[in-house]
């Protein structure tokens, strides 16, 4: 098993961190393309980005690749041979749990001691290739912008030796206003040692500019310049080196912390949080109310103390209303001016003041987040593994095609619920815990289902089976279908059949005397009907049908046919424990609709059963006339 395993493992591991890698270069094309960085820089980042993305990849690569393993067995047979010969699917599984349990531990070491580092590290070459400027690439019959301050035309361009023809240079760096315009024949640009400064060496040509506040009252207060020259070189500020930022911000960030700092920085965050709401309530407090404060400032041995105010018991009370109708209509404008621009400040003082606690509680869910991340991870492996190894040997398909198709959609659920859980924790909406563990909560009932279903080799992916299991839910009728045998091994005996005809028609008439009318609200929840006794009636029909469909009458098949099927409906009797039906008649909400359709359900199975006492006699008259004298 984990020579078939392993394999397909690594295989598909590598190919989910590939296509999440071009998930990452097309999100961060445009910080990469035209900066002219280096391939060892390109390769670096490239690596850090691909241990980030372990996370994402790990899960599906265990859940594609235990599809593909026990799909193979189960397409080929090897997994009903292994079972035929005694060896269950748990034994089977055994040598795969150990791996992922491995697999899972190491996934946490992963997320504790190794993904923060590598976020870090390429946090901070993203951020440096994003501050790098472009790399310059002149574009001959267009205006190129790329260096800052500065427009350039060039009409055409010699790839060869790199002289530039026919160059317009619009200098902006000092303002719109005051532009300089320099034209040229030819000219070559080029770098310098240090790669800060470009030199755009020219010949051949004119400079143009707009001297300001350079005039005098003879020629006017505004200067025209014009310059033509031989050859010029311009010296244009431009920094082409690329340079790390430092990471130590980022170090300090919730990215670049593991386990035990986390829980140091929550910790140091609580109690800043803790600290500053309680300020802010103190001061909320001690605003005044009505114009009375609630505390004031005593000198105590040459302190200032902060002394409540004792609360006093008004004799009477105070209408404040018609104290405010009182007044004049200028005096209660002023007075309600006056109080709306006290509260719109005190709004404002709280809004500030809260901004700090605010920030901090983003800042605390940020970091609860990534602490509870170190554990979802390693339960996510063991979650997929339980899910895709009973799923590949239930649906028993191997290769490419099916499972690819199974675990992209499964994969696609987890994506969605967990990203959904995910922004629900950060912004506030959720506790921290339950957005992120809200994905494991969903998937792992599925695995603990798909895993019982394989190990009891139950049709999971059989319709019939829901489709019946819909029927004895809503009590849906089921029709009886017979056809006359063209070979009959068992000839059916008129006697014999008569004889199990009438203890159909006994049973029967027993059972709806025994349960005459409709029983009351407590008896069908304590007692019910009892489902022995159903399955023995339905045994005893189905015995009789049997029989007589091997007569050579079609008359008798067609009459047989009208026997009713005895469902086993989950409404005739809803527990087994008397003081359970009990409790749930008194206690659960619903128990009055369950009653009802319960009922109607008993009444249609007493309507059934006395069908199959007409049908008994009629099939009674039948084979006596068959019968010889």
């Amino acid at each position: 098993m984990l020579k078939t395993f392993i394999p397909q493992f690594l295989m598909t591991f590598f190919i989910c961190l590939f296509i999440l890698m071009m998930q990452f270069l097309f999100k961060h094309i445009n910080d990469l393309v035209g900066k002219g960085l280096t391939l060892d820089l390109l390769a670096e980042l490239f690596f850090y980005a691909a241990l980030t993305m372990v996370p994402l990849a790990l899960p599906l690569a265990i859940l594609l690749a235990s599809l593909m393993t026990f799909g193979n067995l189960g397409e080929h047979v090897e997994l009903t041979a292994m079972k035929a010969s005694g060896i269950s699917l748990t034994r089977v599984m055994k040598p795969l749990m150990v791996l992922i349990a491995a697999v899972s531990v190491g996934a946490f070491f992963f997320q504790n001691n190794v993904l923060p580092q590598t976020q870090v590290k390429m946090w901070q070459l993203l951020f440096s290739a994003r501050q790098k400027a472009l790399s310059l690439d002149i574009m001959e019959g267009a205006i190129n912008s790329q260096i800052p301050g500065y427009n350039v035309y060039v009409k055409k361009k010699n790839k060869e030796t790199d002289m530039l023809y026919k160059i317009m240079l619009y200098d902006v760096s000092t303002g719109l206003t005051y532009p300089r315009i320099v034209a040229a024949d030819s000219g070559k640009l080029s770098m310098t040692a240090d790669q800060k400064h470009l030199v755009l060496q020219l010949f051949n040509g004119r400079w143009y500019e707009d001297v300001k506040g350079g005039g005098n009252a003879q020629f006017g207060k505004e200067m025209y310049r014009r310059e033509s020259f031989h050859d010029k070189e311009i010296l244009i500020p431009y920094d082409a080196t690329f340079t790390k930022i430092d990471d130590e911000g980022l170090k300090s960030q919730y990215i670049g912390k593991n386990y035990n700092e986390l829980t140091q920085s929550i910790d140091s965050l609580n109690t800043r949080i803790d600290s500053a709401g309680s300020v802010l309530a103190g001061e909320l407090q001690r605003i005044p109310v009505l114009g009375t404060s609630s505390s004031r400032v005593e000198i105590h041995d040459g302190k200032p103390v902060t002394v409540p105010v004792k609360t006093l018991q008004a004799k009477s009370l105070i209408d404040v209303d018609s104290l405010f109708g009182s007044l004049a209509n200028d005096e209660r404008a002023t007075i309600a001016s006056r109080a709306s621009m006290l509260a719109a400040s005190a709004q404002q003082d709280v809004n500030f003041k809260s901004f700090v606690p605010l920030e901090d509680g983003k800042v605390l869910r940020r970091h609860q987040i990534e602490l509870q991340k170190k554990f979802t991870l390693s339960l996510a492996c063991l979650i997929f593994f339980f899910i895709g190894a009973p799923l590949g040997a239930i649906i028993r398909k191997g290769g490419l095609g099916t499972p690819i198709v199974v675990s992209v959609l499964l994969f696609i659920v987890y994506y969605m619920i967990d990203n959904t859980g995910y922004k629900m924790a950060r912004d506030g909406h959720w506790p921290v815990w339950q957005g992120i563990w809200l994905s494991s909560v969903v998937l792992l009932p599925l695995g603990i289902f798909l895993t019982y279903k394989a190990v009891n080799d139950s049709a999971v992916f059989n319709p019939d089976t829901y489709v019946n299991f819909f029927r004895r839910l809503f009590g849906v009728h089921q029709t009886r279908s017979l056809t006359m045998k063209e070979v009959v091994i068992d000839e059916m005996h008129p006697e014999v059949a008569l004889q199990r005809v009438a203890l159909v028609k006994e049973e029967c008439a027993r059972f709806l005397q025994d349960y005459p009318a409709r029983q009351s609200f407590l008896t069908y929840f304590k007692r019910g009907y009892d489902k022995q006794r159903l399955r023995q009636l339905s045994a005893t029909i189905e015995d009789a049908v049997d029989y007589l469909s091997n007569s050579r009458e079609q008359l008798v098949i067609n009459k047989a046919m009208d026997y009713p099927i005895v469902r086993q409906l989950l409404t005739y009797h809803i527990t087994n424990y008397p003081r359970l039906g009990l409790a749930i008649a008194i206690l659960l909400p619903l128990s009055i609709p369950i009653y009802i359709i319960g009922t109607r359900h008993q009444r249609n199975l007493r309507n059934d059963v006395a069908t199959a006492v007409k049908v008994s006699d009629e099939l009674t008259a039948l084979l006596q006339s068959e019968t010889p004298n």
